[in-house]
């Protein structure tokens, strides 16, 4: 559909591993903003969390974000679709109020 294809690669590989060293990174880099090296995670709820109940979340983030390499989400490269989000939702609310706020003026 999007002119992919899955290729396997063989352990130790240069090229593979610098990619999988760079997505690690940015996985790193995400979650030190949530949380200080060995400390745990408090929400704006006062729960706890440590930063491996983070990962799920560090995932959707990662996977519904475009990057700069490929210019889509890697959603969208591998499954063909991104997923509807609850801001995405709101997002439509919005428009259908200011919608049927100008339908009523008149």
């Amino acid at each position: 559909m999007l002119g992919t294809k899955l290729a396997f690669s063989t352990a130790c590989h240069p090229q593979t591993d610098g990619l999988a060293a760079r997505m690690i990174q940015t996985i790193e880099d995400i979650l030190k903003r949530f949380c200080a090296y060995g400390m745990e995670y408090k929400d704006h709820e006062g729960y706890t969390h440590d930063w491996v109940t983070l990962l799920t979340a560090v995932q959707l983030a990662y996977n519904t974000s475009k990057h700069s390499t490929i210019v889509k989400t890697p959603t969208l490269v591998e499954k063909g679709w991104n997923p509807l989000l609850p801001v995405d939702h709101l997002c439509q609310v919005e428009s259908m109020i200011k919608v049927y706020i100008s339908i009523y003026k008149l």
